[in-house]
């Protein structure tokens, strides 16, 4: 067992098995203000993708009386998606990373996915690295990419190719994706379409027109300010829709990270968010016109 550094309030602890599960569930015994959220099994190459299921859990606890939740296993975009496109889509895109070397390209892969699972600071104390070489990193990858990480719907595309990119192993392809495959493409299809339909209906069941204010926040780059400037509302009641949305999405928006993304991407498959420009592999011929 492993006890990293503290994350934004959390403490991260990876296991290889459950006989820790008994000692840390201990841990919430008399302390109200503590929570325990837990994440699925996974490979030591998929921990970025561990820590984002356990802070997950960890909004479920705080709706349950005993505070403590384990991930459970959901229904992801990406897995609805014809993996052959999948495939060439996510290579097109990061083709730009296979120029490097395979320790820089290594290193700026493993930073950009934990930098958008977390703050740069929490980044930095899990990787035993400062906060401006995050950020130094995260812009290189921007450059490469020739993309905008202030931008949500950006950060959402780029973290699922990352992540189908971790499916497919430590080292580039070799045959870089024909560029064929758009953004919009993957999330077209029927399968992807209903689960957003379904996951975002649930919103319209609230009369505070969370989704409307939630669809405001994501377009403002999850900045309540602006968004309650093109709301007309006061920022307050902003943050309390998209709080309020957590529960009933089963997801936590606010922390940022894979279950935001997973949201993103539903409003992106409905088109009530405009799909991001990505350039692929044919630099002069990106995903979609770049919308305001």
């Amino acid at each position: 067992m492993v006890r990293c550094p503290a994350v934004d309030g959390h403490v991260i602890v990876v296991t290889p098995g459950d006989p820790a599960a008994a000692a840390l569930r201990s841990l919430i015994d008399g302390r109200p203000d503590t929570y325990l959220g837990g994440s699925a099994r996974q490979s030591l190459a998929q921990t970025a993708a561990a820590y984002g299921q356990a802070v997950s859990a960890l909004a479920v606890a705080h709706f349950r009386s005993d505070r403590a939740a384990v991930y459970a296993e959901r229904t992801h975009p990406e897995r609805l998606m014809d993996p052959e496109a999948l495939r060439d889509w996510t290579l097109a895109v990061l083709t730009p990373l296979d120029r490097l070397a395979h320790h820089a390209r290594a290193e700026l892969l493993a930073t950009t996915r934990l930098g958008l699972e977390f703050t740069a600071v929490s980044t930095a104390k899990v990787l035993g690295v400062s906060r401006n070489t995050v950020r130094a990193r995260m812009e290189r990858v921007e450059g490469l990419l020739r993309t905008d990480f202030s931008d949500l719907a950006v950060r959402a595309a780029v973290h699922l190719a990352l992540n189908t990119q971790a499916g497919l192993g430590d080292g580039p392809d070799g045959h870089a994706g024909a560029g064929r495959t758009r953004l919009g493409d993957l999330l077209a299809g029927p399968a992807v379409r209903s689960w957003a339909s379904v996951l975002l209906a649930r919103l319209d069941t609230d009369g505070r027109a969370l989704r409307r204010t939630l669809r405001a926040w994501i377009a403002a780059g999850g900045n309540a300010e602006r968004a309650a400037q093109h709301l007309g509302v006061h920022a307050q009641t902003v943050r309390e829709h998209v709080r309020a949305a957590e529960p009933v999405l089963e997801r936590q928006l606010l922390a940022g990270g894979s279950d935001l993304y997973d949201v993103v991407l539903a409003h992106l498959a409905l088109g009530d968010l405009p799909v991001p420009a990505l350039h692929t592999a044919d630099g002069d011929n990106p995903d979609s016109p770049v919308h305001g």
